[in-house]
């Protein structure tokens, strides 16, 4: 007898429907699938056979035949094996649900039966509402309860086992949908438990992450060992806006292609802050793998990129970060196609300004020589350096401010602030897809990064002077305007020229 069951398939951030057709034959016993399966989808037939006997039904005798269709997509991961086992069952008469084909399967079969969570649900149940599919009804693990409960418009049935499966389809067990309070998703304080009250002076460095994070910049800190960069980069996220639902929707969707999304709420409340270490491979931060999955780059997005030791990356997997960079999507491409990941963050870079760290420091004496400070800032080549709009030197700490009482301003009294210029930005971009100054294209910088005389005259003066690039050159302008935006003020000012034009020398100070 032949049976239809229906499952998702997730590629990239997008999924498609799957139909898994199950064909039992009398013959000699034989398990065979069929439709570009990987290994862990073949090896399900041992899982299935072995979920079903420990569950109380009996496994058909006969040559079994499934089809993943359509034949010509690739299928990864045990996410099938439920709707599989449910096929088998069905083809071979133990059960007969009268509606089954009005639900989508999502789930891994352990030997005793057992429903274990998969990847990949929330993109998965998200893309059968984008589709408008005729199936709005879903059966997942019950540990992926709450990411498939997230999205509106489809009915989520949490299950433990195949057995329970089984009881609720032929209505002998009664499960509700699972629902989630969209409304108060949003309601914990979030955050990661750190605050810029922590922070003893640095001033200048503080006044230039605020910048940055108001018009979403990227941004790099050059400074000797123990000066306050990485500790400072920890913050950055506490000063930034909260998520709304639809970012945190799009964000968790790319969290889900790693693992189950763990949170109570099944979806990431609180803006990315993604630390890799500086061995990681290109494939690790910008993405890819025979079936590719999304990078640091991706699971940063909505947050933070920090690159520690910027240098002691290797160079071919810095360069790879031009196109995210500039773009704010990531392309991968395969012989089998091309898949495209989105990665909007926002880049925190931190350096020492030689190897041995103390170049410049006015209390340690540098032990490197020119050669050796030349050799390690070529690693960071020029282009890169362009992308990033605001470069800051940091000096080490006076112990005066070290050992001052008095806390420093709040991650809360900053991100009022940051708030303010945000919404300035909104309004200003409301007719566009953008929502940040930091996003504009060279139209919209003409249009609204306009200067008086006395700020067109400072930053032709600097571009001469400072050989600046045409890129490094709409990178001022971005900057001022969110310098202006943070100051209330409609017109870029010449003051506010001047303090973009200072975040901008580094480059020509450390590495001409």
């Amino acid at each position: 007898m032949l049976s239809k069951q229906y499952s998702v398939s997730v590629h990239g951030v997008q999924s498609i429907d799957i139909e898994i057709e199950v064909d039992i034959k009398p013959s000699l016993p034989s398990f065979v699938i069929v439709g570009l399966p990987d290994t862990a989808v073949k090896e399900s037939k041992d899982r299935v056979k072995s979920a079903i006997q420990n569950s109380g039904f009996k496994y058909p005798q006969g040559r079994i035949t499934v089809n993943l269709a359509p034949a010509d997509v690739k299928k990864e991961g045990p996410v099938f094996d439920l709707p599989i086992a449910m096929g088998i069952l069905t083809a071979s008469e133990q059960i007969s649900p009268r509606d089954m084909e009005n639900y989508c399967f999502l789930g891994e079969l352990a030997l005793n039966g057992d429903i274990r969570p998969v990847k990949g649900v929330l993109p998965a149940v998200y893309g059968l509402k984008e589709r408008k599919s005729r199936r709005k009804k879903v059966i997942v693990p019950q540990a992926n309860a709450s990411e498939a409960g997230i999205v509106n418009e489809v009915q989520v049935f949490p299950v433990r086992s195949l057995k329970q499966t089984v009881d609720f389809l032929e209505k002998t067990q009664v499960i509700s949908p699972f629902e989630v309070d969209r409304d108060n998703l949003f309601q914990s304080g979030g955050g990661n438990g750190h605050d810029f009250s922590d922070i003893k002076g640095q001033e200048y460095l503080k006044r230039a992450i605020e910048v940055a994070v108001a018009g979403s910049h990227n941004i790099i800190f050059i400074g000797p060992p123990g000066s306050g960069k990485t500790m400072i980069a920890k913050r950055v996220p506490s000063i930034m806006p909260r998520l709304n639902l639809e970012e945190a929707l799009e964000l968790s969707k790319i969290h889900s292609l790693i693992a189950p999304i763990a949170t109570p709420s099944g979806i990431i409340e609180n803006r990315p802050f993604r630390n890799p270490h500086h061995t990681i491979s290109d494939t690790g931060l910008i993405g890819g793998g025979s079936y590719p999955r999304p990078g640091e780059v991706s699971l940063a997005h909505y947050g933070v990129l920090f690159l520690d030791e910027l240098p002691e990356f290797n160079r071919n997997v810095l360069e790879v970060m031009r196109q995210p960079l500039e773009e704010g999507t990531v392309t991968i491409s395969r012989a089998s196609g091309s898949l495209t990941f989105p990665a909007n963050f926002m880049l925190v870079a931190a350096m020492n300004p030689c190897p041995c760290g103390h170049f410049g420091d006015e209390t340690k004496e540098c032990l490197c020589t020119p050669f050796q400070i030349r050799r390690y800032r070529s690693r960071i080549s020029g282009p890169l350096l362009d992308r990033i709009d605001i470069h800051v030197e940091v000096q080490p700490v006076k112990y005066e401010d070290l050992k001052a009482v008095q806390p420093g301003e709040s991650s809360k009294e900053i991100q009022g602030r940051v708030h303010k210029a945000r919404d300035i930005q909104r309004e200003r971009f409301k007719n566009s897809r953008i929502f940040r100054n930091a996003d504009m294209n060279t139209r919209m910088v003409r249009k609204h990064c306009r200067l008086d005389e006395n700020g067109e005259k400072l930053l032709e003066t600097a571009f001469r002077e400072l050989n600046f690039s045409a890129r490094a050159h709409d990178k001022i302008l971005k900057v001022a305007r969110t310098i202006a935006d943070l100051d209330g003020k409609e017109a870029i000012e010449s003051h506010h020229v001047a303090e973009a034009i200072q975040y901008r020398s580094l480059d020509r100070n450390y590495f001409n």
